[in-house]
């Protein structure tokens, strides 16, 4: 099947630069396996090649490839809307001669568009635009960006009537050149029939002693063939990441940026900086908040996969919410951690949630359902007006009625308080000999039953032999216990005083 664009209509091969090593980054994790937003930086630029429709991407792999090529093939395959392949760069010898080693897979019938694998946040509208450009006249296009600070960028050289004519490198500029603002982002989109024999002329006469692929502007100026520049003003769509501060940096404007959108749907943020969508590596959903009217969202809550927020919602700070469906009128209060991973959970109507509760996969409440704090709820179904107010593992069951999740709680408290030591404000000697270690010591497990035997033997004997002194019980039933070979094993029986 051949893809194309409406723009181009010829077949787009994504070309990624991924090669890199991230020395800065000093980390084990290859720089485009690097997380922003929950997902490598890798697959988001995979999903700008599903974006635009791309008969195929090339992945041009050398740091770290096994590893990169790994992900990059799951996170193809979810996506199963082109062709992936891979190609190594070893050693690493410059941009031209990563572009290179794709030499073998391009056809003369399509166009190359080639992307960095550490520059994640370009959006398919620009690319668009960027390939339309070149298109229209068979030109060689190329993404420039105008930066205040351009060091480290190639700056965009132009004539006295404006038109392109290079690239130079921030090493090999002059000073005069370096005083240019307008910069190469390392994005272009050229035709493979082109692009082949400029390849094959490049060579590594520079500072870096490298291969340049920028240097096929001045060869397309020789030969005659236009090179346009698509210039934006957003920089953040080709800002790239080659430190954590650059990286931290990056996911900050990004979730500033999805904050943004947000209200201006209406939603309420208390602070727009401290609000973070993140895409769920676990399942694959991307990082995606639909809300309703009057939506209510405190500080520092993380949104991860698909969380749909009904009408009127309200949540409390610091919550985590997950693969999740909360609907009109609920309550999350603050510390709530709601994650459904792929069975997901829902919250009914009305309902109030925490704080510190925890809803896991498969957690269904119904209307007006309070789920209080540290009570966790896994694969239940608890119908409306059901309450666990607090301290309850209401897991794999369903809940009927309101009545019978309070009765239920009520008989677990019950049993709590019989199950509880007896104190024994007498001094028991018992206490002594087990303490000491002495003999008789039958540390009893506590619902072993032993204690209840020991205890209602206790019990029947003071009946029939009439009040003792404190303790005395005790002293009485040791030599007993330890002739008919009884042994409690674990903490002190009923009788014992604590200290």
């Amino acid at each position: 099947m051949t893809h194309t664009t409406p723009e181009s209509m010829t077949p787009l091969d994504i070309l990624i630069m991924a090669a890199g090593k991230g020395t800065r980054m000093k980390s084990r994790t290859p720089k485009v396996l690097q997380r922003l937003a929950g997902r490598p930086l890798l697959h988001h630029v995979l999903d700008q090649a599903a974006h635009l429709q791309a008969r195929s991407a090339i992945v041009i792999t050398g740091h770290g490839a096994i590893e990169v090529e790994a992900s990059t093939a799951i996170a193809a395959s979810t996506a199963g809307t082109f062709d992936i392949k891979f190609v190594r760069q070893e050693p690493q010898l410059g941009t031209g001669h990563a572009v290179q080693q794709t030499v073998p897979h391009l056809t003369d019938d399509g166009t190359a568009v080639v992307l960095s694998g550490d520059v994640p946040l370009t959006q398919p509208d620009t690319l668009r635009a960027l390939v339309q450009a070149g298109a229209a006249t068979g030109a060689l296009a190329l993404l420039t960006v105008t930066l205040p600070d351009p060091t480290g960028y190639g700056r965009i050289v132009r004539n006295a009537e404006g038109a392109v004519q290079g690239i130079v490198e921030h090493k090999d500029a002059t000073d005069a050149q370096r005083a240019i603002t307008e910069v190469y982002s390392g994005i272009m989109a050229v035709p493979s029939r082109l692009l082949k024999p400029w390849l094959a002329r490049l060579t590594n006469n520079n500072a870096q002693g490298e291969y340049y692929l920028t240097d096929i502007v001045a060869m397309a100026v020789a030969d005659g063939v236009p090179v346009v520049a698509h210039r934006i003003t957003d920089a953040l769509q080709v800002a790239g990441v080659n430190s954590p501060l650059q990286l931290a940096e990056l996911e900050r404007a990004h979730q500033l940026r999805q904050a943004r959108a947000l209200m201006e749907q209406g939603v309420r943020l208390a602070d727009p900086a401290r609000f973070d969508v993140r895409d769920d590596a676990r399942t694959g959903a991307r990082g995606e908040v639909l809300c309703g009217q009057d939506v209510e969202i405190d500080v520092n809550c993380v949104f991860t996969g698909r969380v749909e927020l009904g009408e009127g919602v309200s949540i409390g700070a610091h919550c985590c919410i997950a693969n999740a469906r909360i609907a009109a009128g609920a309550v999350i209060h603050p510390y709530t951690h709601i994650d459904g991973e792929k069975a997901g959970a829902t919250v009914g109507e009305g309902a109030l949630i925490g704080p510190f509760a925890r809803l896991r996969p498969g957690a269904q409440l119904g209307r007006e359902v309070h789920i209080g704090n540290f009570v966790e709820v896994k694969n239940s179904t608890l119908a409306d007006g059901a309450k666990a107010n607090h301290l309850a593992v209401p897991g794999r069951r369903h809940r009927g009625r309101a009545r019978e999740l309070r009765r239920r709680q009520h008989h677990r408290q019950l049993r709590r308080r019989q199950q509880a030591p007896h104190r024994d404000r007498g001094g028991c000697a018992r206490g002594q000999q087990l303490r000491a270690g002495g003999p008789g010591d039958h540390r009893g497990r506590r619902h072993g039953g032993r204690w209840q035997h020991h205890h209602q033997e206790h019990r029947a004997r003071g009946a029939q032999r009439g009040p003792r002194q404190a303790g005395e019980h005790c002293r009485l039933a040791a030599p007993q216990k330890a002739a008919q070979g009884l042994t409690l094993h674990g903490v002190r029986p009923p009788c014992l005083k604590t200290t």
